[in-house]
């Protein structure tokens, strides 16, 4: 198990991830999501034993591998785990030297090389990739083979940044049904970090949401952060979330993230007489199936807003991609931290 365990990091002296407990079970699929500045890239980092925590430990396997009293990770826990970036670098070269690199520091035979190489450049697809260079690749190609190069080495854990940001839908569905594969084979634990709840949602066993470098208490749809206004008279506060404004029971000020969870959410398809404080009316951009018997209602309500409704209510609602439909919700339902 790679955990990260009371781990608070700081960049120039700001707290960038205060986290508890953070675990990656062998042969477990866990997705992170949040908005862009939640600390995901740096969890990751710290996972990957590339930094040390400020404070806390980094645990494999149950020895501390960094943080605490620990000295500098060695060899042998860095190669059980590997990172994929956002931006990976290739090295210079050809794609096939790229993706046999890690065998031959890890002095595999030849044959052996040969064989996981064109194994795994044949089930991500980039087989005719493999006489190329860097500069001859486009973006989502030099993400597919740094993902390739990962796989080859077989590691324990294999962590992901956004592996699928510059990829078009196939190439996507391609990396997805790869992890998979892997995963079946043997018990290779997956952390990958993505802003594609349908996808993370799709292929993970656990998905977690981060916000402002702390684990969310809620899913991860409908999180937003937000200035709370000073003031007002009461709890009540009517908050901007780009061009509308939802209001919130709250007796904090200033910087915050505003979640809403979807379960929450009433859904019809014109206004109903309510308490409800929270009234959108917008358009259907997207239903998903994500759990049996549920359907995940994506709307355009000036901002993108995510419900959940029974499949059967569906159905009843006759809700369809770019139909017309209705979001309430309580003050109450609002949670701020």
């Amino acid at each position: 198990m790679l955990e990260l365990v009371g781990v608070r990091h700081r960049y120039d002296g700001r707290v960038v991830l205060d986290i508890a407990r953070f675990a990656v079970s062998p042969g477990s699929g866990v997705a992170i999501v949040g908005p862009n500045g939640s600390g995901k890239s740096t969890l990751l980092r710290l996972l990957a034993l590339l930094e040390r925590p400020s404070e806390g430990e980094v645990r494999l396997g149950g020895v501390v591998v960094a943080g605490g009293q620990a000295p500098r990770a060695g060899a042998g826990p860095r190669r059980r785990i590997t990172l994929v970036e956002q931006r990976p670098v290739l090295l210079r070269g050809t794609v096939l030297e790229n993706l046999g690199f890690g065998l031959v520091v890890r002095g595999v035979r030849r044959t052996e090389l040969n064989r996981r190489v064109e194994n795994v450049a044949a089930r991500l697809g980039i087989t005719q990739l493999l006489h190329r260079r860097r500069h001859e690749l486009s973006d989502g190609e030099v993400q597919r083979v740094a993902v390739a190069r990962a796989l080859a080495v077989e590691p324990d854990v294999l962590l992901l940044d956004e592996p699928a940001s510059s990829a078009d839908r196939a190439a996507a569905q391609t990396l997805y049904r790869v992890l998979a594969e892997e995963r079946a084979r043997r018990p290779l634990a997956i952390c990958l970090a993505s802003h594609q709840l349908e996808d993370a949602y799709r292929w993970a066993d656990d998905v977690r949401a981060l916000a402002e470098g702390r684990l969310s208490p809620v899913t991860p749809e409908n999180l937003f952060r937000v200035e709370l206004p000073a003031g007002g008279g009461g709890d009540l506060k009517h908050v901007c979330v780009g061009p509308i404004e939802i209001a919130a029971t709250t007796d904090k000020t200033g910087p915050a993230i505003l979640a809403v969870p979807p379960t929450d959410i009433f859904v019809s398809r014109e206004p109903l007489a309510s308490s409800a404080r929270n009234v959108f009316m917008g358009r259907v951009t997207r239903l998903t199936h994500q759990r049996p018997g549920a359907v995940h209602v994506t709307a355009d309500v000036g901002v993108e807003l995510v419900a959940v409704v029974t499949e059967e209510a569906a159905r009843d609602l006759g809700l369809t991609p770019g139909g017309p439909v209705v979001f309430s919700f309580k003050a109450s339902a609002v949670r701020v931290f």
